[in-house]
């Protein structure tokens, strides 16, 4: 009994030792393979960093040498991460890989990774600007377009003008020689002229210009760029103009506002007895809105001193001939050619177009808030007007959102 008991107790054991033996066993081949596995990796590491040249910087690839008596390599995304104890309200900042994944670019020209721009660099093919629709969106039978920037400091009361580019100007049959002379009006004496370009209908200037006007009087003037084409003999063919107001809007700020602006041909017409009004008028079918901009007008007959005498336009909407609303201009001092270049809308349903009417009227006023006005003119359907005020009027309907310009005589209603 006893030497069975004996061999139970050693067949127990021997059955223990035999599964610590192979347990031993086991983990030992792990740890045999892991450190071989190891040693292959390490050992292709050069071949490796050959292949990342096109994608790795050469200090990434030191960074991620192996330092002896380590049998494996630290990847770079994980050598830049530093430890750092949590809380729960801390946010950690992911790490940069100095090795990223290259990524297929819109702009990219060749098939090799090694153009990419590693992290951390400026890829100027990124801001890249975009094609500016001024460049591009041209309406037809445009005389051409002008780019200029204005700039106003107050404290030297200068106005610094720059002069960029030209685009598509309707040249002659010849070669294109552009001048462009500048005025401060209602100055026409003095002027300033940027040099003239040879055999180019889309000339850049990059020339700038300083005039010296007070601050006072800078937002009553106009700024006229004339364009002209040389001819062969020396003579002066205007092209056309650009007539900008200086604005106290146009004015603020302490940059430069570049700016854009098309060609118009000049009225070579002589102006009526009492002076011409420009105008467009427009109507929106849908926000049901009848738009009138103020353009300039031309040849008035100032009453006293020009100096102190301002000019400016009232417009009013009229319906059965009885007033509904009026809006005015700005006052343009001292011009018997002002320009305004202002915008007004006016509230008309469809069914009012047939018995509603414009009346714009030319006032000067001076001191003691006295106006005078220089004339009148109304613009309608066939129950008001007739001749050009009509034909304004009927081409306007005809041509829904789309602003028709036009010239108008002025006349008299009342006595001075």
């Amino acid at each position: 009994m006893a030497e069975q008991v004996a061999l139970v107790i050693g067949g127990i054991l021997g059955g223990l030792l035999l599964l610590l033996l192979i347990g031993v066993s086991c983990y030992l081949w792990k740890r045999l393979c892991a450190t071989f596995t190891y040693e292959e990796l390490s050992g292709t590491t050069a071949a490796s960093s050959t292949q990342g040249d096109k994608l790795c910087p050469p200090d990434a690839r030191t960074q991620a040498s192996r330092p002896p008596g380590v049998p494996f390599v630290v990847p770079p995304s994980l050598q830049s991460r530093d430890q750092v104890a949590l809380s729960s309200r801390e946010w950690a900042q992911a790490p940069r890989d100095p090795c990223p994944a290259p990524e297929l670019l819109p702009h990219a020209t060749g098939s090799s990774f090694g153009e990419a721009c590693p992290v951390g660099t400026i890829n100027p093919e990124l801001y890249k600007i975009l094609e500016d629709k001024s460049e591009t969106d041209v309406p037809e039978g445009c005389l051409g377009r002008l780019w200029f920037s204005v700039e106003y400091q107050r404290e030297a009361e200068r106005l610094l003008v720059g002069l960029i580019k030209a685009q598509r100007l309707q040249a002659p049959s010849e070669a294109c020689r552009p001048l462009v002379k500048l005025h401060l009006l209602p100055d026409e004496r003095r002027f300033l002229q940027s040099k003239t370009k040879c055999r180019t209908n889309s000339p850049q200037f990059d020339e700038h210009f300083i005039f010296q006007v007070s601050s006072k009087s800078v937002t009553q003037r106009v700024l006229r760029f004339s364009v002209y084409h040389v001819d062969r003999q020396g003579k002066h063919q205007l092209l056309g103009q650009v007539l900008f107001p200086l604005k106290k809007e146009t004015l603020a700020g302490d940059c430069p506002r570049i700016i854009w602006r098309d060609l118009e041909a000049e009225n070579l017409e002589p102006p009526s007895e009492f002076g011409d009004l420009q105008f467009c008028l427009s109507y929106n079918d849908r926000l049901n809105r009848l738009t009138v901009v103020v353009l300039r007008a031309k040849g008035l007959q100032l009453q006293e001193d020009m100096s102190f005498v301002s000019v400016f336009v009232k417009v009013s909407l009229m319906n059965h001939n009885k007033f509904v609303k009026c809006k005015k201009t700005s006052a343009v001092l001292g011009s018997t050619n002002p320009v305004y270049n202002e915008t007004f809308s006016f509230k008309a349903d469809p069914a009012e177009l047939d018995t509603a009417s414009l009346s714009l009227t030319v006032l000067q006023s001076a001191e003691g808030d006295r106006s005078h006005e220089l004339g009148r003119l109304v613009v309608g359907p066939y129950m008001y007007t007739r001749g050009k005020e009509l034909e304004h009027w009927n081409e306007m309907l005809s041509k829904p959102k789309e602003l028709v310009r036009r010239w108008h005589a002025l006349c008299r209603t009342t006595e001075p």
